[in-house]
């Protein structure tokens, strides 16, 4: 069954400093039952890159690399209507989320898929709600 990608994982599957084997065989199963994104991943992913450059965490050449790989990633990537805006705006209020990090959220309540995430906050209100978390 496919489930929702966040950021978080994406970064640990890309960061050097980061990687760890849990992230490794979330990509893995991604590739084999294929997953969804809000379009803020995109965002999310290039802007955390350039922060890891901008904090030598990686040489700047190997960030337009780093973001080709995420960009490659097989994901259903999902636009972000207002109705999930404001669905999110009531997930993150309740659950003490950004409103960034609710859309993930709202994104597998919609479609009733498992949430792959390494944020604990996320992964609590993923709890709350009764959506299943990768790792569990």
């Amino acid at each position: 069954m496919s489930f929702v990608l966040d950021a978080s994982v994406v970064l640990a599957w890309l960061l050097p400093d980061e990687q760890n084997a849990a992230a490794e065989r979330i990509i893995e199963r991604l590739a084999d039952k294929g997953a969804h994104a809000p379009s803020l991943l995109l965002i999310e992913t290039a802007n955390a890159l350039l922060q890891a450059e901008r904090r030598a965490r990686v040489p700047a050449a190997t960030v337009e690399e780093l973001l080709a790989a995420a960009m490659a990633l097989p994901l259903i990537v999902e636009p972000i209507s207002a109705e999930s805006v404001v669905r999110a705006g009531a997930m993150a209020r309740s659950h003490g989320l950004s409103v960034y990090d609710a859309t993930y959220l709202d994104l597998a309540a919609q479609r009733g898929f498992a949430l792959a995430t390494f944020d604990a906050p996320l992964a609590r209100a993923a709890a709350v709600q009764g959506i299943e978390t990768i790792p569990h």
